[in-house]
């Protein structure tokens, strides 16, 4: 597993939560056979539970248990690379422990549990303000971090390039197809949730540029928690001209539906939805093509814009380049008069990389330079070139 854990076995039951064990008392018999069979080392539960709940299920099988979003934390934990990511965590996990607080001082003034954070089992008060002052703290840090990606946001604007984000469900193929389209190596492997910051490149298609975001991946029944707690983050998505919906057609078709409609509920919740999208339906080399006509007529009214692709394999990259380039069609073509002088050398080597140049002419003491770039970088072009005395005319 992703947490680094070996699964030795599964237990189910379909039933009203109990308020003591989230599970019945015989289920609970059952657990605890099963964690002594297998000498489990922890039990973990998919609902989210109580700590009056984990309490007594730690009791009645003598190993610690967690639930789903505990261990969403540990996996991020073990992802988070940089000092951002690690913030988020620690934010997440602690307003996780402000929420379950008052459930846990009842505990510990019961003699039921130990004092906790360090604290004695009457320091309620303490507790609090501990972690409180500990959450300003994180939320001090990361409005300057967040001050500093505002900064950056602003930077790359002034270049005026599009911005392409992938999204997706975790373990989709977002960094493989990062890799795939920037000639990057962001890190790649089978385990869940390996970008949990965002990475941006200079993306090439055709003479023409776009910035490509590579961000955190989607889960089902991401808690609220941690969507907040990513927010800075999974918001590059939202200043974005075009996204690309990441999803892997290799599993089983209802698997292949349920991770898209999670996807766009996601991107709905952090008001993506109304962005230009395409959808790279990833992973086609592993599925036989009988098969993938099948799921691409069951995505058809809900996957937008599609494009099967392998992102591993490079299979229709050059297909999905095109699709970009159709969906983001408002380059404006030019051309550029200018007298040559020094200055006029410097501002063409400037010019070569904002701008796809397409041709230069020289006649006599003057350069005539027909380019295509999009309307922003063509009016920066514009005010620059008429300080050399530069005259641009647009090409219909």
């Amino acid at each position: 597993m992703s947490a680094g854990y070996t699964v030795v076995g599964r237990l189910e039951q379909t039933r009203h939560p109990d308020y003591r064990y989230q599970i019945g008392a015989g289920k609970v018999e059952e657990l605890a056979r099963l964690v002594k069979e297998n000498e489990a080392q922890k039990v973990i539960f998919d609902n989210p539970l109580r700590p009056v709940q984990s309490y007594n299920l730690a009791k009645a099988t003598g190993v610690e248990v967690i639930d789903r979003f505990q261990l969403i934390l540990e996996i991020f934990s073990r992802r988070a690379t940089t000092t951002e990511a690690q913030l988020q965590i620690k934010l997440a996990r602690l307003r996780y422990e402000l929420a379950q607080a008052k459930e846990k001082v009842r505990l510990a003034k019961k003699g039921e549990q130990p004092g906790f954070m360090g604290l004695g089992a009457y320091e309620v008060d303490i507790y609090y303000e501990s972690v409180k002052k500990e959450i300003h703290t994180i939320l001090k840090k990361l409005k300057r971090i967040r001050v500093k990606r505002v900064l950056h946001r602003a930077q790359r604007a002034k270049l005026d390039f599009p911005v392409i984000s992938l999204a997706g469900y975790t373990k989709a193929g977002k960094s493989s197809l990062f890799n795939a389209l920037t000639d990057e190596t962001v890190p790649v492997d089978e385990s869940l949730f390996t970008t949990l910051s965002t990475t941006t490149r200079l993306l090439e298609i055709s003479g023409k540029r776009f910035l490509l975001t590579d961000t955190v991946g989607f889960i089902d029944r991401l808690p609220l928690t941690l969507i907040e707690a990513f927010r800075s983050t999974l918001e590059e998505t939202v200043y974005s001209d075009l996204i690309i919906l990441v999803v892997d057609v290799s599993e089983p078709a209802y698997v292949v539906d349920k991770k898209l409609s999670v996807c766009l509920e996601t991107l709905g919740q952090i008001e993506a939805s109304g962005i230009p999208m395409l959808t790279a339906l990833n992973k086609i080399d592993l599925v036989p093509a009988e098969e993938l006509a099948r799921k691409l007529e069951v995505l058809r009214d809900r996957a937008v814009n599609p494009v099967p692709i392998s992102a591993l394999q490079k299979v229709n990259i050059d297909k999905l380049e095109g699709k970009i380039l159709e969906l983001l069609q408002n380059y404006v073509s030019a051309s550029l008069t200018l007298p040559m002088s020094d200055e006029t050398m410097a501002f063409m080597s400037w010019l070569h990389k904002v701008a796809d140049v397409r041709k230069i002419e020289y006649k006599g003491d003057s350069a005539l330079l027909f380019f295509e770039a999009s309307p922003g970088v063509a009016e920066n072009i514009r005010r620059r070139a008429e300080k050399l005395n530069g005259k641009l005319e647009k090409i219909e």
